[in-house]
């Protein structure tokens, strides 16, 4: 694979759901790429649809829901053209995927070690048992965990354990892209800072590209080299991770995300959250989304729904930066 090819990439891709009440659209024309040895974060409020794309790209969605449009390639294979059969053992041979609940991901009845050897030998049928137990072994200490701890039950693990056990399963095939799905929801700060600073290790050693979503941009901006910010089942902003913080263009909602993130120097201890709530995806408003929400409101926002256009460092979707001359001052709501 040529450097400069994406190792994911999502192209014009739409998600809906099936309901009583008719189709919903929870992904719509999301276009995102992650190249190799990259970490991109995927960023939003709850019901955003992050965890829709997450399941897209995987080929899981389930409960009704079904791509209406769009391509996703792994390693320049397209995933809805796979067989069964293929898919399965492209599935954590090329791509793989960590769960935002380490002891749901995990089966309760069965130790750490036939899980990680059940995963191994499903895939690669022409290693023994021993063998296999091996290799778990030396995905445990590559997470920082005793071999011993094999014989466990996920629930005798504390939580930060069990999520290092989930990544450890992930990553024991050498997959080249890990979709890593708010891996430390539940978690304290601490085990939440020991398990950000496992995964850039483990980036570092076994060299795979990891999609990381979350709905905390203090840890996106402090993992990722680039992020994309979806609102509303779309991507409202695509920037460096660096251009996030130095940049003086943002999608209001990036400003406010910043802006919502807790601050703990003596000069600034205040935060500033979002007014509103997201809104339900069967009902969206007209033209941008965020304009009920959003203090920069025009009469063309309430109508016209925004395209991406490049700012400054960024890709950005809003009408704000359409006339560069138009001031960014607050307007009431």
């Amino acid at each position: 694979m040529l450097a400069d090819t994406p190792v994911l990439e999502v192209k014009d891709l739409s998600v809906a759901y099936e309901t009583r009440q008719g189709s919903v659209q929870a992904v719509s024309d999301v276009n995102l790429s992650v190249f190799r040895n990259e970490i991109v974060g995927l960023i939003g409020e709850s019901g955003s649809g992050k965890s829709t794309l997450a399941y897209a790209i995987m080929r899981l969605l389930r409960g009704g829901a079904g791509v209406t449009s769009g391509t996703i390639r792994v390693l320049e294979e397209d995933v809805y053209a796979l067989s069964p059969e293929t898919l399965r053992q492209f599935r954590w041979n090329k791509m793989s995927m960590v769960f935002q609940s380490a002891m749901s991901a995990l089966n309760p009845v069965l130790t750490i070690e036939q899980q990680m050897v059940d995963t191994l030998r499903s895939h690669r049928s022409q290693l023994s048992p021993a063998q296999a137990r091996q290799r778990a072994a030396e995905l445990l200490q590559l997470v920082h965990i005793r071999p011993d701890r094999m014989r466990s039950f996920p629930h005798e693990l504390s939580g930060g354990m069990r999520q290092r056990v989930v990544i450890a399963i992930a990553i024991a095939l050498n997959p080249a892209l890990v979709v890593m799905d708010e891996p430390t929801t539940a978690l304290d700060v601490v085990v939440q800072r020991s398990i950000l600073d496992e995964i850039q290790a483990l980036q570092r050693i076994v060299g795979f590209s990891i999609l990381f979503i979350s709905h905390d941009f203090s840890l996106v901006a402090e993992l990722c080299s680039r992020v994309a910010v979806m609102y509303a089942g779309r991507v409202v902003e695509l920037a460096t991770t660096q251009g996030l913080f130095s940049s003086s263009a943002h999608h209001p909602y990036t400003e406010g995300l910043r802006k919502a993130v807790p601050r703990v120097t003596a000069a600034d201890v205040s935060i500033e959250g979002i007014p509103g709530t997201p809104p339900d995806p069967a009902r969206l408003p007209a033209g941008c989304a965020f304009h009920p929400r959003c203090a920069y409101k025009m009469a063309e926002c309430t109508t016209t729904r925004p395209s991406l256009r490049t700012v400054e460092n960024a890709t950005i979707a809003c009408h704000l930066f359409a006339d560069k001359s138009i001031a960014q001052e607050p307007r009431h709501v």
